[in-house]
C-alpha cells in the first residue's frame, strides 16, 4: 500500500485543518487507516484509526477535537482538526494496518509520508 497525506499547513490557534490520506495498491478494504502525529523530541503517538466499515478509535492526543473518516470509493481516508493548540505541532503520519494488528508505531504495517502541522499562538 502507497500512502499519500497532504493538507498540512501553518495555522492560527484555535483553527481547523483537514488532513488528507491517498491510498493506492492493495485492496483499500483489507486495511484499518490511521493517523499518528510525532512532535519534535517526542515519540510517535496514536491520533486515531478507522475501519472499513466506519468504527472509529482515538487516542488521548487530539481525542474530542479530531474527527477520522473515510471515503472509500476514493480510497482516502481524512482527519478533521479542530481547536488546533501549538501543542498540537507535529508531523502527521498516515497509516494503514491490517485488522487485528496492533496500532503500536512500531508494528504498523505501512507509513505515509508525513505532512507538517504547524499551530502558532
Amino acid at each position: 500500500v502507497q500512502l499519500q497525506a497532504s493538507g498540512g499547513g501553518l495555522v492560527q490557534a484555535g483553527g481547523s485543518l483537514r488532513l488528507s490520506c491517498a491510498a493506492s495498491g492493495r485492496t483499500f478494504s483489507s486495511y484499518v487507516m490511521g493517523w499518528f502525529r510525532q512532535a519534535p523530541g517526542k515519540e510517535r503517538e496514536l491520533v486515531g484509526h478507522i475501519s472499513w466499515s466506519g468504527n472509529t478509535y482515538y487516542g488521548d492526543s487530539m481525542k474530542g477535537r479530531s474527527t477520522i473518516s473515510r471515503d472509500n470509493a476514493k480510497n482516502t481516508v481524512y482527519l478533521q482538526m479542530n481547536s488546533l493548540e501549538p501543542g498540537d505541532t507535529a508531523v502527521y503520519y498516515c497509516a494503514a494496518n491490517r485488522y487485528g494488528r496492533t496500532w503500536n508505531p512500531t508494528a504498523v504495517d505501512y507509513w505515509g509520508k508525513g505532512t507538517l502541522v504547524t499551530v502558532s499562538s
